[in-house]
């Protein structure tokens, strides 16, 4: 019997890219992100019970979810990952491919005060797309009998407070326009600060950490994985050096060993 041309296409998701075949999470292996709630999420940590009130309810991410949905084409469905998704979607997909995104830039303008990256204390800072000359990232195949599941999971972790909104936009993967859904800065929330000046960028980088690690690891996690597909960016390049630049001149000194006797 002979194999239709979508089984075959779906075989392997890293077909196009095999450099990136231990570079991703394996979704399977991805429980924290695939099981995220607001209630298990903050349940053990009692200092951050403030910040469920500023997140979004079951109801408004579920609405966000089924009104952009609406505006899908049907059939597969693309996601374009800039951040985090890049090496952690943590939703089961068919396909992975190299994409730009014309029109938009990848810019460090989400600041994180609720745990995550950052808290109150110190802030951290996280990537959010914004108009400009073009980002470069992945695009996910999720296909169309996995949409509901994995857009589920996908609005939990990304819509799970203000600071980003979902939108259908056109990216380019080999040659060719791809249809594909994505999350662009809000510029209605207080937490995307779009006129953050570069020093400040990397203060906020420099010091920011929470239960998902460091900022400056978020950033240094793009530079890597963009390195992976030959991609420079020079401003994300640009950062992460003043950042650690930043780092280690914040450092406490080694204490030094007492000095014994002169001879």
């Amino acid at each position: 019997m002979r194999r239709s041309r979508r089984l075959t296409e779906t075989t392997d998701p890293f077909v196009r890219h095999p450099e990136l075949r231990d570079r991703i999470a394996d979704p399977a292996e991805a429980v924290f992100f695939r099981t995220l709630s607001v209630e298990t999420l903050f349940a053990d940590k009692p200092d951050l019970h403030w910040v469920v009130e500023l997140l979004h309810t079951d109801e408004v991410r579920e609405t966000s979810r089924r009104r952009t949905l609406a505006d899908h084409d049907g059939g597969d469905l693309w996601i374009f990952g800039y951040g985090s998704l890049m090496w952690n979607p943590a939703i089961h997909f068919a396909e992975v491919r190299r994409a730009a995104l014309p029109g938009h830039a990848r810019r460090f303008i989400l600041k994180d005060i609720y745990g995550g990256r950052g808290t109150r204390e110190a802030p951290g800072l996280m990537a959010a797309l914004d108009p400009g000359e073009g980002c470069e990232g992945l695009l996910f195949r999720i296909r169309a009998e996995d949409i509901e599941a994995e857009t589920e999971i996908l609005w939990r972790r990304e819509y799970i407070g203000p600071g980003y909104l979902p939108a259908f936009v056109t990216a380019e993967a080999e040659g060719a326009p791809v249809r594909a859904l994505t999350f662009l800065a809000d510029h209605s929330a207080d937490t995307i600060e779009a006129g953050l000046g570069f020093d400040e960028q990397v203060r906020l980088i420099a010091r920011g950490t929470g239960f998902l690690g460091s900022s400056r690891d978020y950033l240094a996690g793009i530079v890597d994985h963009l390195r992976t597909l030959d991609i420079h960016d020079a401003d994300c390049a640009a950062l992460l050096d003043a950042v650690d630049r930043e780092v280690a001149a914040t450092r406490p000194a080694a204490p030094q060993p007492p000095k014994g006797p002169a001879r």
